[in-house]
């Protein structure tokens, strides 16, 4: 039928069905990647398994300090609670070796026992394998941290904020950190001496409006030591506001208590960037603790790494960003894996992140879209990657591509408008 003989109801529902038909395929899909709420019951059962061989009560089981206490970091201990082949268990001894490693009772509740590990997100996230031994490539410190530190604790790559580091420790140690060469054997959070550095050269750094507080994991910090510093940062007049970046909420949610949450809220404006890499990430327990935070008035980010086997699937990253903002998290960066050695089986090409993007666009809310960054060698900073939609420019219009790939021009010159009229 000619266009101009139909109604504006049937172009609408011809329209209607070209939509339908391409989000149909990640439907389809969808139906196959679960959610840590998927699976509540089978991750409820393994967590009584777990509390029964540590002894362990529901009141130990909330309780963040028991659950670092009781982090699994020995192959035989760990083959308590999983299946592992003897080869695995070699792997993960020789790994230790050189990099450090440890799980939460609580995030290894999320390992399916008797399961392929080796596609398993979170196994590959928290347990050594093998290929972190491969010789000769990767570098500890890609984005040169090095030369980027001014004063102690303190990282600076931009004009107007910076870092500051408090801690090795996290609430456990995942394969693909950026800063295992920080690690170490013992926990060493910064002395308030050392802190104090750090806030001193802020206080005489006016150009300074933004603090990033990251480690290690600072919420490991006790909530007084957290309260003093965020405190001191309070008294500098020319910050406008505080982020802390923090993996706990995933990997150790009891951390997030009421009364840290009210500690926190003496602080504000303070936001919380947290990094949840896979939907099976999204428990009962880290949704509470999501939830308990926002409640606080704490804006939430998500920074997921682009991770190969675990994430580097347009459909699973959907459904993680989909996902993230039921819980109240917003999608905000997705980083492209960094050349660290021991994680480079981790990183996939930028071709992939760009294909991810392009999925996401136009095919799901622009609240469920991050950005997608390379952080540029030697500490020149973040680089956000985009798939191409500018195509030409002349001189009064523009050919652009559309998301769902159609080229068209669109109009390119300011407006005609005498004001004096």
């Amino acid at each position: 039928m000619d266009i101009t003989k139909k109604s504006s109801r049937q172009i609408s529902l011809e329209r209607a069905d070209v939509l339908k038909s391409r989000i149909e395929p990640y439907l389809e899909a969808s139906k196959n990647i679960f959610t840590g709420l998927n699976i509540s019951g089978k991750i409820k059962i393994r967590q009584e398994n777990i509390k029964k061989l540590l002894g362990a009560d529901e009141k130990d089981w909330n309780d963040w300090h028991w659950q670092i206490k009781n982090r699994i970091s020995e192959s035989e201990d760990l083959a308590r609670f999983i299946k592992l082949t003897d080869k695995q268990k070699k792997n993960i001894d020789e790994v230790g070796k050189r990099f450090r490693w440890a799980i939460s009772p609580y995030f290894l509740s999320l390992i399916e026992p008797e399961g392929d590990h080796y596609s398993d997100p979170i196994f590959l996230q928290s347990i050594p394998i093998g290929l972190e031994l491969q010789e000769g490539i990767g570098s500890p410190d890609p984005i040169a941290e090095e030369f980027t530190n001014p004063a102690t604790c303190i990282t600076r790559r931009y004009p107007d904020r910076l870092i500051i580091n408090v801690t090795n420790q996290c609430g456990m140690y995942c394969r693909h950190c950026q800063r295992r060469r920080n690690i170490g054997e013992i926990d060493v959070p910064r002395s308030k001496e050392e802190m104090g550095e750090a806030i001193e050269y802020i206080r005489n750094a006016p150009e300074i409006r933004d603090v990033l507080i990251t480690g290690g994991d600072p919420f490991t910090l006790s909530d007084d030591i957290l309260d003093w510093l965020l405190g001191e940062l309070d008294k500098i007049p020319h910050l406008d506001y505080k982020r802390l970046g923090s993996r706990m909420p995933v990997t150790l949610p009891q951390r997030v208590t009421p009364e840290f949450c009210e500690m926190l809220k003496k602080h504000h404006p303070v936001f919380v960037n947290v990094q949840f890499n896979s939907p099976l990430e999204i428990t009962e327990e880290t949704k509470k603790a999501c939830e308990m935070l926002a409640n606080a008035g704490i804006p939430l980010g998500n920074q997921s790494v682009l991770l190969r086997g675990i994430n580097d699937d347009p459909y699973i990253m959907k459904k993680l960003c989909q996902e993230l903002l039921t819980i109240r998290v917003r999608p905000y960066y997705i980083f492209h894996a960094k050349g660290v050695v021991g994680t480079m089986h981790f990183r996939t090409s930028v071709d992939i992140g760009i294909q991810i993007m392009e999925h996401l666009r136009g095919y799901t809310s622009g609240l469920a879209i991050p950005t997608f960054i390379v952080n540029a060698p030697g500490g020149r900073g973040k680089t956000p990657m985009l798939p191409e939609y500018l195509i030409s420019q002349g001189r009064d219009t523009i050919t652009i591509r559309t998301w769902e790939g159609q080229i068209i021009e669109y109009p390119n010159k300011d407006a005609d408008i005498n004001f004096g009229d």
